[in-house]
């Protein structure tokens, strides 16, 4: 059978580990070529690897996301490599650890809305070209902290709304020039990222896991189906949509 994705190139961000990874092997096994981003070396390595085993082209690419300039030696190098980029997957972020306005440094805040949304933005500006050229998707990483408050603290909550406002502009100026973009909102996943906050056992926030109607987290390959609707022709009437896949969380 031909995989949804045959024949494209995708470029993954924050691939390193966790969502990035899941959708980065998921993308190869419907056969996409992935280009692994993410400031990790190793992990990026490690993903490559992963998705190598699946019998799809990959390379490894260290990205700063909030630097612009390593953002455009890692489009070039992506473009030199792979000829054409079909899907964006901005996934790249960082948490904040629930900091309130008070805890929040301003090199915090600067760290956290740095990674978060300018660096999306940085990423899709640079890539946008390639996107434009054969008619491209982006999907972008949200959180339930786009919608709500609760899933993070002040940065990271501002920061996940501003990728959703992000994501319907982006698909507002593109739309009509074949370029869909739409969002989605995990909530609580088991990652690399996450796993100190649940082990630790913050009692607020696992109380808040166990009373979803789906009584647990999330596992990042479930987040990674959604990322290939939307990434595939089967979503190819859906722009600027933000996707909720939480487990019941935003329904209670």
């Amino acid at each position: 059978m031909i995989g949804r994705l045959e024949g494209k190139v995708a470029v993954v961000t924050g691939a390193g580990s966790g969502i990035g990874r899941a959708v980065a092997e998921r993308f190869a096994a419907e056969g996409a070529a992935v280009a692994v981003w993410d400031v990790n070396a190793q992990d990026a390595a490690g993903t490559v690897d992963a998705v190598q085993e699946r019998g799809a082209r990959s390379a490894a690419y260290a990205v700063d996301v909030a630097d612009s300039a390593s953002v455009g030696r890692a489009a070039a190098r992506t473009l030199a490599a792979f000829g054409r980029v079909d899907v964006l997957v901005n996934n790249a972020g960082v948490f904040d650890h629930y900091a309130s306005v008070p805890e929040t440094s301003e090199e915090q805040w600067d760290r956290v809305l740095g990674i978060n949304l300018k660096g999306m933005f940085l990423v899709t500006k640079a890539l946008l070209p390639a996107l434009l050229d054969g008619g491209g998707t982006v999907v972008n990483t949200s959180s339930i902290s786009g919608v709500v408050a609760g899933g993070g603290g002040i940065a990271y909550t501002s920061s996940k709304h501003g990728v959703l406002g992000f994501t319907r502009q982006l698909a507002a100026d593109h739309g009509a020039q074949g370029v869909r973009a739409n969002a989605i909102l995990p909530g609580a996943v088991e990652t690399p990222m996450t796993r100190p906050i649940l082990e630790r056992g913050d009692a607020a926030v696992l109380e808040t896991v166990r009373s979803v109607p789906a009584r647990r987290h999330a596992q990042p390959p479930e987040i990674a189906h959604l990322a290939l609707f939307l990434a595939s022709d089967e979503s190819s009437f859906v722009h600027g949509a933000g996707y909720v896949i939480d487990g019941g969380w935003t329904a209670l």
